[in-house]
Formats: structure tokens, C-alpha cells, sequence
């Protein structure tokens, strides 16, 4: 991964209801967001970074979350422990702050706050569900919420699974948070602090509508099929195949001309 925290990521106060997410920064330790790489961090092959534009598309969307620091889980199919950075035996895990982070958070936070400081990691009631502190609060601008997902075209561990939540960050500043559940047991799960945990995705909650998404249409046969999306199937399907001489990558190409606000 290559490591774009610097001070420019971070916006200057007056320029906050300009950005589309703001991401705050609680735990000093924790890497701070970057970017989500249209290469998937490098691991997509090169056929499919060049010729595949929703490949790369869905991998760029977004930016990735780092956990704070590095730390391993492991689940006996009943208790869930955890041994972390800097100590070498494993401890039970219920509730856990981030070492050494309360006197930093009360030193910090006004005196009505202090005392509330967000744990890091917990065991939840549910058998080999975990939930994650990223050490970071997200806000978004107005009319935007937050997807939090696994990373995208990413390969990740098989140890686990996130669950995939959409919150509503114009509205609630609290820790950005993921869930996960353990599918191995008597396996140490390892996370890293230099590689990305989940993906953020903004996205506008009218996307969300309940009326919209339930205003769909369904096609149900061939015999459905109007002119104009048989010549739209043409146009996509059989005229690259026939062509004499057939670019490589065409939709890709054109897709990156509309992005670029050229014709095509």
C-alpha cells in the first residue's frame, strides 16, 4: 500500500460543508483514510485493470479504512481472544479500549465528554461476532450517507466476514464502526494497520428511497424486447464481434472519455 497520509488530506475547518465526506481522525495512531485504488491495492491482474472498467470503477469508489493498529482474534466456537500489537499472549476480549487511549481521550475532550471515550474492540453477545472501532467519525455533506463495506475486488482473509451497513453520516457523528463474523475457529485472524480493513463509499440517500426502489420493471421474455433495445443489444453485443478490426477495451476507453466530459 502506498501511504498517502499527509496533512494535505486533512480539510481545513471552513472548508468542511464544501467536501462530500470528512473523515476525523480520534485515535493518533490510526493511518488515515486513502483513496481506494483503482488497481485494487495493485492485486488486479493487468488484462482486467486495463480492459476492465467496472472492475476498476468499483475498486476506485470510495476510500479505505485502516485499523489503528495491528491485532489478531481468535474464536473457539465460544470465547473470542485477542492479542495485539506490542503484547505476546493472547487475552479474553469483551470490551477493550485502545491501549493506552483513555488519558489521551479525557486530556482531550471537554470535561462533560470525558469518561466516554469509544472502545476499540468487543466481543458481541451473538457467538463469533466482533465489532471494530476504525479510531475515526465520518461526516458527510447533507443528503449523503455512508456505505461501509468490505474492500472491493480486495482479497481478504476467509476468516471472516464483514457485514455491510449504510449510515446516515450527515446526520450521526458517532465512531465509525464495522461488524464482523468469525467463520474459523482456533485460527489467529490477522489485521493489519497498513492494510485496509473496509471501504467507505458515499452515496446520496435519495438512492435509497423505498418508493423508487420499489418503482422497477421487469421484462419477462424476448417476445418483451423493444426495437430500440434490440439495436441498443446490437450496438453492444454483435458490432464489436463482427467489426473487422475490433479495438481492445472500447467500453473501457469510452467510459473514460464520459468521465472525462468528452463525447462518446
Amino acid at each position: 500500500m502506498t501511504d498517502n497520509s499527509t496533512d494535505t488530506q486533512t480539510a481545513p475547518v471552513d472548508a468542511l460543508t464544501e467536501k462530500r465526506i470528512t473523515f476525523y481522525r480520534f485515535i493518533p495512531q490510526a493511518r488515515m483514510p486513502q483513496r481506494a485504488d483503482r488497481a485494487a491495492a495493485g492485486t488486479l491482474p493487468t488484462r482486467a485493470f486495463r480492459y476492465c472498467e467496472p472492475v476498476v470503477s468499483a475498486s476506485a469508489f470510495g476510500y479505505y479504512v485502516f485499523p489503528p493498529i495491528s491485532f489478531q482474534l481468535m474464536w473457539d466456537g465460544h470465547e473470542v481472544v485477542w492479542m495485539y500489537e506490542g503484547i505476546n499472549d493472547w487475552i479474553p476480549l469483551k470490551t477493550a479500549q485502545f491501549p493506552d487511549y483513555v488519558p489521551y481521550f479525557d486530556a482531550h475532550a471537554p470535561e462533560e465528554i470525558r469518561g466516554f471515550s469509544p472502545p476499540f474492540v468487543g466481543a458481541l453477545q451473538e457467538p463469533g461476532l466482533v465489532q471494530l472501532w476504525t479510531g475515526l467519525i465520518a461526516r458527510t455533506a447533507p443528503g449523503w450517507s455512508s456505505l461501509i463495506r468490505p474492500c472491493a475486488n480486495l482479497p481478504r482473509s476467509g476468516a471472516y466476514e464483514l457485514y455491510e451497513g449504510i449510515i446516515e453520516t450527515d446526520r450521526w457523528f458517532g465512531p465509525l464502526i464495522t461488524n464482523m463474523r468469525l467463520t474459523k475457529t482456533n485460527t489467529p485472524i490477522e489485521f493489519r494497520s497498513d492494510f485496509p480493513v473496509l471501504q467507505v463509499q458515499v452515496i446520496p440517500r435519495e438512492a435509497l428511497d423505498e418508493r423508487a426502489q420499489n418503482d422497477y420493471e421487469l421484462v419477462a421474455d424476448l417476445d418483451g424486447m423493444r426495437p430500440e433495445d434490440w439495436d441498443d443489444f446490437y450496438d453492444t453485443v454483435v458490432r464489436p464481434n463482427v467489426a473487422v478490426k475490433r479495438p481492445r477495451g472500447e467500453y473501457a476507453a469510452a467510459a473514460r472519455r464520459r468521465a472525462k466530459g468528452e463525447e462518446g
